[in-house]
């Protein structure tokens, strides 16, 4: 039965799509797999690793029903592999794919789609957003590098979304940074407050386009869909309490320091060149007019930078991982930052000059 017959990229560009969450090894076999159904002209991809799910479609010829699946990492390198102008079928033929493309022949084993495990639809109240793919891609943009990676609270391995009237609000901590970023929304919604997975974050981070085409966000206590596109990727929800943010925002710190972006950031790079390799420890001295930064590591090397600034007061040296400073600074496009500092055992408060959308927090390190 001919599931596909067209250009490589018609079918190539929608299973890319859903082949990011597809987990190599798996102690279920199909999770390995794509989802392939072919509905008359229209062919389904759907992929799924359990707690994500990603759905997309691409045009089919024919009138035939048919459903299969099939290994999605082979079926994308082969597919990836064949020339860009070639016309690719794909013919289900007693439990094998089998993939044409001009001279090449690829026969691939199938499992039963009745055996491919689905999410359902969560019931329950839910919350609806509308907003461009932009403006969604660019408030991750902000806060995505202050997830933790593999903590035991396992409440910190994602990213807090918070819809509250007309304002959305995310933030992400791993316990020694916060960013937290918000935007206007349209309309006024009641409050809602989830935790969207680490994966699912970085996932729609890859697939969202840099455009003003609609993401639709739809919001239950324990899902979450994100419409765009031709894509539909539904996540399940972390369930756990997500710490107090707004206590960890510093209000009164009174060193305030305005720094282009980039001076600080070249001083960093070079001074983190000769940090200790496990603490990646800088110290920050500010005086009357000047910002040292300055490292040291085990061979007693040491690297001093020094970048002038407007600030006349008391004197500082605080010490922070410089891993932790490069972060928000590669991770915004303003050309000055705002830093504001206390003393020696305060964390450090970073901000966009005339914009209190974002604000970004790092603890300090002894040194």
């Amino acid at each position: 039965m001919l599931l596909y017959k067209g250009p490589r990229d018609q079918i190539l560009v929608p299973l890319q799509s859903v082949c990011g969450i597809v987990e190599k090894r798996h102690t279920l076999p199909i999770l390995s797999n794509v989802l392939v159904e072919k509905n008359a002209d229209r062919l389904t991809l759907l992929a799924t690793d359990i707690e994500i799910q990603i759905t997309t479609s691409a045009e089919a010829v024919g009138s035939e029903k048919a459903a299969v699946t099939v290994a999605a990492r082979k079926l994308q390198d082969i597919l990836r592999s064949l020339p860009e102008s070639s016309e690719v079928s794909l013919n289900l033929d007693d439990k094998r794919l089998q993939v044409k493309a001009g001279k090449s022949r690829f026969n691939l084993q199938t499992l039963p789609a009745e055996d491919f495990p689905r999410m359902s639809t969560a019931d329950g109240q839910t919350t609806r957003i509308v907003m461009t793919q932009k403006q969604f891609k660019h408030l991750l943009a902000l806060v995505q590098y202050s997830m933790a990676q593999q903590d035991i609270r396992y409440y910190l391995n994602g990213l807090l979304l918070v819809v509250n009237g007309a304002e959305m609000r995310v933030v992400a901590t791993d316990g020694h940074r916060l960013a937290f970023a918000s935007e206007a929304l349209s309309e006024n919604l009641p409050r809602s407050e989830v935790i969207v997975p680490r994966k699912t974050v970085l996932e729609l981070s890859r697939q969202l386009a840099d455009n003003d085409e609609p993401l639709e966000i739809i919001l239950t206590p324990t899902q979450a869909q994100f419409r765009f596109g031709n894509i539909e990727l539904v996540s399940k929800l972390i369930d756990g309490k997500f710490p107090d943010y707004e206590r960890v925002i510093p209000q009164q710190h009174t060193k305030l320091l305005l720094l282009r972006r980039d001076q600080l950031l070249q001083s960093l790079l070079r001074a983190a060149i000769l940090t200790n390799e496990k603490f990646r420890g800088v110290r920050l001295v500010l005086d009357n007019g000047s910002l040292k930064i300055i490292s040291t590591n085990a061979e007693q090397e040491e690297a001093q930078e020094e970048i002038e600034v407007d600030y006349q007061g008391e004197s500082l040296d605080v010490g922070f991982n410089v891993t932790y400073l490069l972060d928000v600074l590669n991770n915004i496009s303003s050309e000055t930052i705002q830093c504001r500092l206390a003393d020696a055992n305060s964390s450090a408060l970073f901000m966009l000059p005339d914009n209190d959308r974002f604000k970004y927090v790092v603890m300090p390190m002894r040194i």
